[in-house]
């Protein structure tokens, strides 16, 4: 089994900064690649970002690009998401995910949430304007 935890939540004014932290353990963990994705109220989870652990390709949403960075520390099966320039449509549940099974060249393997096994519990971010 594979768990994640998040942390780094918060209430942020418009325009200021959080990094959200996930950490991944399990005995089997082996997975290929770490996802962030969010969920507002009333809305659909949606994706956010996606990092591959090995060769660190990154991926990430239309609406935080340039805003959002994805990293990861392979030695910690920690993932990163640098969020700068929050405004109040990025308050939601920010959910870590992993993906395991192999690796693809196709971008939709690690933006869709289907593809993604195992989840963690969330940590809320919520933007004052």
């Amino acid at each position: 089994q594979v768990q994640l935890v998040e942390s780094g939540g918060g209430l942020v004014q418009a325009g200021d900064s959080l990094r959200l932290s996930c950490a991944a353990s399990g005995r089997s963990f082996s997975g290929t690649a770490m996802g962030w994705f969010r969920q507002a109220p009333g809305k659909e989870r949606e994706f956010v970002a996606a990092i591959k652990w090995s060769g660190g390709n990154t991926y990430y949403a239309d609406s935080v690009k340039g805003r959002f960075t994805i990293s990861r520390d392979n030695a910690k099966n920690t993932v990163y998401l640098q969020m700068n320039s929050l405004n109040a449509e990025d308050t939601a549940v920010y959910y870590c995910a992993a993906r395991g099974g192999a690796y693809y060249s196709a971008s939709y393997y690690y933006t869709e949430r289907h593809r993604y096994d195992y989840w963690g519990q969330g940590t809320q971010v919520t933007v004052s304007s």
